[in-house]
């Protein structure tokens, strides 16, 4: 296996990895990136960013996401399309393993790994991506303005992306499996009180329907009789949650009971000196582009402080 030791290594890529490598590189750091499976992460896979500040007239996600590279590239960022197979931050300095052969020993690390959509896992779903199926409301509602839409889920994401979609969609339809929600009970009470939403209890999406180039219906079935029945829509939204992509961290890391990593507040700083989580990876609430710029910042920042404060310890002990 070979080896090589870098100052700061970030994992992953994404409007946080980026940002964070365009600040650390700026602060002569020379930071190596990882880029992960998906280089650019979600925004690869979104036609259309238009709530992104300094495009005013939109961007679309791969174009802007090869921007980022761009910016960080330009600074000094040594970019590597690889995935960081293995960790071991029980030491300083830390260590990671890419693509199971080589070792990167750290002496910080920025995590940027982010979170992937759970999807339904039917054909049509795959299909009508981006062509009336969406993963995230906020980010594409505004594409289905005064446009019928579905939201399939029952937890509080599902809620509260219905309640968003309702000030824009003059109907929107909630699929939930069961005939009771998961969602806090403030949540339910909203979606429950918002006239244009109807919730379509006990019912599961058998199939996503359209012509080849945009979706126009549903096929849902009845989960107590097995009835199926179509219904006219444009758009429909995926919202049965996020997985973040940290399994490799969670022998280290402290994380909450679903994945997301935990950061000391107002920091970027994890329970691991020297270790900084940025982005979706850390972030279960806003989940978008802008904020996730924002904790990569942060990441570099921290990063660059905790470097200094290093270089300070030696200096007085010599």
């Amino acid at each position: 296996m070979t080896e090589e030791k870098v100052k700061v290594l970030i994992i992953g890529s994404g409007p946080a990895g980026y940002t964070a490598a365009v600040y650390a590189a700026r602060a002569g750091l020379k930071p190596v990136m990882i880029t992960g499976g998906q280089p650019g992460g979600q925004l690869t896979t979104t036609n259309d960013v238009e709530n992104y500040p300094g495009y005013p007239e939109g961007v679309n996600g791969p174009q802007m996401m090869m921007d980022f590279q761009k910016q960080a590239e330009r600074f000094g960022t040594d970019i590597r399309f690889g995935q960081v197979t293995s960790v071991d931050f029980s030491g300083y300095p830390h260590k990671a393993v890419v693509d199971d052969k080589h070792e990167i020993t750290a002496e910080s690390v920025i995590i940027s790994t982010g979170a992937s959509a759970k999807h339904l896992g039917i054909p049509s779903e795959k299909e009508y991506y981006n062509k009336g199926v969406s993963a995230c409301a906020i980010c594409d509602g505004f594409f289905y303005k005064d446009k019928v839409v579905a939201v399939v889920g029952g937890g509080d994401t599902a809620a509260e992306e219905a309640t968003y979609l309702a000030n824009l969609c003059p109907k929107v339809y909630l699929l939930v499996r069961r005939d009771e929600m998961r969602a806090s009970k403030i949540m339910q009470s909203r979606v429950l009180n918002t006239p244009n939403i109807e919730v379509l209890w006990n019912t599961q999406t058998d199939e996503i329907l359209g012509d080849g180039e945009s979706v126009n219906a549903m096929r849902v079935v009845d989960t107590q009789t097995g009835e199926k029945r179509e219904i006219a829509l444009e758009g429909f939204f995926v919202a049965i949650g996020h997985t973040p992509n940290t399994g490799i961290f969670k022998d280290y890391l402290d994380m909450d009971e679903t994945g997301y990593l935990k950061t000391i507040p107002g920091s970027s700083k994890t329970n691991i000196e020297g270790v900084f989580a940025t982005g979706d990876a850390a972030d279960k609430v806003y989940r978008q582009a802008v904020t996730a710029a924002g904790t990569g910042c942060m990441g570099a920042l921290d990063a660059e402080r905790f470097l200094q404060a290093k270089e300070m310890e030696l200096v007085s002990e010599n």
